[in-house]
């Protein structure tokens, strides 16, 4: 399964989303040292979500790392997120 299909899984398994949009931004770190060492990828994701209501930029992003820890130490090198409620959408 692939890094970005899996993402997706996990998001809509465990978050109320509205909107998910997931980049994948690896081909612009093509020939950076630390990505050959790791063999990481990197993403982007714009999600909606009314379980982020009542909460900081910071919980909710500590939300999304928390279901992606698995894949943060093995396949994700580097991680970019927005993370809004609706209402903000």
């Amino acid at each position: 399964m692939d890094t970005k299909y899996k993402i997706e899984k996990i998001l809509h398994a465990n978050l109320s989303i509205t909107h998910l949009k997931i980049t994948d931004d690896s081909d612009k770190h093509i020939g950076h040292s630390e990505v050959q060492k790791s063999g990481g990828e990197h993403f982007s994701i714009f999600v909606v979500s009314e379980d982020f209501k009542d909460k900081t930029i910071i919980q909710r992003h500590r939300m999304i790392y928390d279901l992606l820890s698995e894949e943060l130490k093995t396949t994700i090198h580097a991680l970019a997120i927005k993370a809004q409620t609706e209402e903000e959408f």
